[in-house]
């Protein structure tokens, strides 16, 4: 059974930090991504990781301040947020795919986790 967890949501300041994680079973996927959604609007994708590990993509809103990382001995990803803003206000999910190409487009993921929320005040 494919599964991906997310983990790590929670509250914070801003300007804080949180750090997220995503752990993947049931399959080793290529590449992962990090989307964001807040009620009412478009789920969005904020940060690409490929296979190695060595090629990362970011969303122009948290180029900078996000950063994306993998374990791929533990089939984990992580997102490390600093520098929070209210408008990092979201449930954040992990997505992931086979095909090991950059992508933050929602309709090229076809594996999801249940989401964890950020709240920053």
């Amino acid at each position: 059974q494919v599964q991906l967890v997310e983990s790590g949501g929670g509250s914070a300041l801003a300007g804080g930090s949180v750090r997220l994680s995503c752990a993947a079973s049931g399959y080793t996927f290529n590449t992962y991504s990090w989307f964001r959604q807040v009620p009412g609007k478009e789920r969005e994708g904020v940060a690409f990781i490929g296979t190695g590990g060595d090629r990362t993509y970011y969303a122009d809103s948290v180029k900078g301040r996000f950063t994306i990382s993998r374990d791929n001995v533990n089939d984990t990803v992580y997102l490390q947020m600093n520098n929070l803003k209210p408008e990092d206000t979201a449930m954040y999910y992990c997505a992931a795919r086979t095909v090991d190409r950059v992508s933050l487009q929602r309709s090229n993921y076809n594996y999801w986790g249940q989401g964890t929320q950020v709240t920053v005040s």
